[in-house]
C-alpha cells in the first residue's frame, strides 16, 4: 500500500464525521473542533483528491457520487478500527495484573501492604508470582517485577523502591560464643538459602573464599527462610530491611554487611503501560523507601 498517496488522516476523519452526522456543526461537536475546522478539512480533502465530494449547489450540502463512495468506505474502516480498539482495551482490562517478586519480598514487604491497594482498587485482579529466579517480562505475561540489585537490567526500565543492604545473619545460639572475624569462620556452619537462589556461594566467592561450605545446605521458600534463621537452624544472606527488628531485639546478630548501594527496584518493560499497571506503580511510589534500613 502506498501510504504517501493517502490524504491526511484528520481530513478523512472529518469527512467521516460529516457523513455520519450529515451536518458540519454536529461533526465538529463529535470531534470537539469548530465547524470552520471541519469545513476546512473537507475542502482540503477535495483538493487532495482533485474531485468534489460535496454538492454545494443546493441549500443544504449533499454528498456527490464520489463522496458517497468514500463515505461508505470510511464508515466501514473507522468502524472496524473502533471495534478492534474496544476489543483490545477490553481484553487488557480483563487480564489480571501479573506481579513477579521473591517469596521473601512478598512475605515481608508486599503482602503486609497489599490490603491498602486492594481497598483502593477492588476492580483490579492480581496475580502474585513469588519465585527466587529472575523471570522474563513479556507482553501479555508478567507486567512488573520487584527485584533486588543495583538496578541494572538491560532493556528494562528500573526505579528504586526500597534501598537496603545485604547482610549475613544468624541466631546467637548457633554461634555458641564463637567469634566470626572473616568469611572462612562460617564454612562449618549450616547455610539456609531461598529456593532458586545461591546466596551463600555468591557471597563467599565475592569475599574471595574459594572453599565450599562444609556445613549442611538447606533450601526453602523465602517466607520460611527468616523463621528458620531465627530458630537457629543456620546462617543466611538476606536484606537488612527484613531483619531490622530481629537485630534490634538481639534475636539475630549481623555478621557482615554488603552492597550499601543496592535495594529493591520497580522493573517494567519500556513502552505503553496498562491502566492497572500505572495505578499499581503509583501506589508503590507512595510507599517508596518504606522500611528503609541503612
Amino acid at each position: 500500500m502506498d501510504w504517501l498517496s493517502l490524504p491526511p488522516l484528520a481530513a478523512l476523519r472529518a469527512f467521516c464525521a460529516y457523513a455520519e452526522h450529515g451536518n458540519i456543526a454536529k461533526a465538529g461537536m463529535a470531534l470537539n473542533v469548530s465547524h470552520a475546522a471541519i469545513s476546512q478539512q473537507l475542502r482540503s480533502l477535495e483538493d487532495h483528491l482533485g474531485t468534489p465530494l460535496l454538492d454545494r449547489s443546493h441549500r443544504s450540502l449533499e454528498l456527490t457520487q464520489e463522496g458517497a463512495h468514500l463515505a461508505q468506505a470510511l464508515l466501514l474502516g473507522f468502524g472496524a478500527v473502533q471495534s478492534a480498539v474496544q476489543d483490545i482495551s477490553t481484553q487488557g482490562a480483563a487480564r489480571p495484573l501479573h506481579i513477579s517478586c521473591t517469596p521473601m519480598f512478598a512475605a515481608n514487604w508486599l503482602m503486609p501492604r497489599l490490603a491498602e491497594f486492594r481497598l483502593k482498587h477492588p476492580e483490579i485482579d492480581l496475580v502474585i508470582d513469588p519465585r527466587g529466579e529472575l523471570v522474563e517480562l513479556q507482553p501479555g505475561g508478567i507486567d512488573i517485577a520487584l527485584r533486588y540489585g543495583a538496578g541494572q537490567w538491560p532493556g528494562l526500565e528500573c526505579e528504586p523502591l526500597l534501598p537496603t543492604p545485604m547482610v549475613v545473619v544468624a541466631n546467637p545460639s548457633l554461634l555458641r560464643g564463637r567469634q566470626v572475624h572473616c568469611p572462612e569462620d562460617l564454612l562449618d556452619y549450616p547455610w539456609l538459602e531461598e529456593l532458586g537462589t545461591t546466596e551463600s556461594d555468591l557471597w563467599l566467592r565475592s569475599r574471595g573464599v574459594a572453599k565450599a561450605v562444609r556445613g549442611a545446605s538447606i533450601k526453602l521458600p523465602g517466607n520460611l527462610l527468616m523463621q528458620a534463621v531465627r530458630d537457629g537452624q543456620g546462617v543466611a544472606v538476606g536484606v537488612k530491611a527484613f531483619v531490622a527488628e530481629d537485630l534490634q531485639a538481639g534475636r539475630l546478630v549481623e555478621l557482615f554487611t554488603e552492597h550499601q548501594d543496592r535495594g529493591y527496584h520497580i522493573v517494567t518493560r519500556p513502552g505503553v503501560q496498562r491502566r492497572q499497571l500505572r495505578l499499581f506503580i503509583s501506589w508503590l511510589r507512595r510507599h517508596k523507601n518504606s522500611g528503609t534500613i541503612t
